[in-house]
């Protein structure tokens, strides 16, 4: 993973037959947009639309979601992922503003899943961030989650995160995976003090996040280079650079990058 790219999108390229909303016409409820929007597949098969003053430019949006490898493509044929200014949850139902303000931009979430008939539909907003290292990762954390929930984590990987958390490997890959972790592996004694088995239940979501988040960061290191540190929050600490990278190799084997994308880890030299 390179020094990190934050550059902003370019502007809009509206594609050929989508209905524009003006600005001023408010909110649109999520089914309206989707009978709005042309539906887009791209070449590894993930079908995708834009609506709105999205501020991404088709080129750069189908190079976006061209970075989904193939192989995860058929667990996600009931996915169509919205690209749109903005979402905003009123009541129980998402709607998309066609632009951005400050006050729907205060409303607003990065994501939202509805049912649209036969399409489970995933709502994203382009305009809470203004790069594209923000909106990859947000779009392709959905993707990993929307696979794991079809398909699951595949066994390999959850041995081998697995048995990095009873090493004790330094750290983890976000919040969720810091916290399953920890309880899966702190002991449990009953009211005699008689050891228990492990939470089970904890274990298996802890292997949920950890490949979750583990197949996003591989996904974005084939959308852009980066560097790991971006990805540092406050609330846990950052899972071992080498521990990432066996997860990361392990991943790109069960899910090999498309024609035109590559995957590479650099270290920094020190000094």
């Amino acid at each position: 993973m390179n020094a990190p790219v934050q550059s902003d999108f370019l502007p809009s390229e509206i594609p050929a037959g989508q209905v524009l909303p003006s600005a001023s016409s408010g909110p649109w409820s999520a089914d309206k947009v989707a009978a709005a929007s042309t539906n887009a597949q791209a070449s590894n098969g993930i079908q995708f639309a834009a609506w709105g003053e999205t501020r991404v430019s088709q080129p750069d949006l189908e190079r976006l979601v061209g970075a989904v490898p193939r192989t995860l493509a058929p667990a996600l044929a009931k996915r169509c992922y919205y690209f749109v200014p903005l979402v905003i949850v009123e009541g129980d139902q998402p709607v998309a503003a066609p632009a951005y303000t400050v006050d729907l931009g205060d409303r607003a979430v990065c994501h939202r899943n509805i049912a649209l008939g036969s399409v489970e539909a995933v709502f994203l907003s382009t305009r809470l961030v203004e790069d594209r290292f923000g909106l990859a990762f947000e779009f392709f954390i959905n993707v990993a989650h929307n696979f794991v929930d079809a398909v699951g984590v595949p066994e390999s990987f959850a041995s081998l995160a697995w048995s990095q958390a009873q090493a004790g490997v330094r750290g983890e890959t976000s919040q969720d995976a810091w916290e399953t972790r920890r309880r899966a592996l702190d002991p449990v004694t009953n009211a005699q003090g008689t050891p228990m088995p492990l939470d089970e239940r904890a274990r298996k979501n802890y292997e949920e996040s950890a490949f979750s988040d583990s197949l996003a960061i591989y996904m974005l290191s084939l959308s852009l280079d980066f560097d790991y540190h971006d990805l540092r929050e406050r609330e846990y600490p950052l899972l071992a650079a080498p521990a990432l990278a066996e997860r990361l190799r392990h991943v790109a084997t069960l899910f090999p990058a498309n024609e035109g994308y590559e995957f590479q880890i650099l270290y920094r030299r020190k000094g």
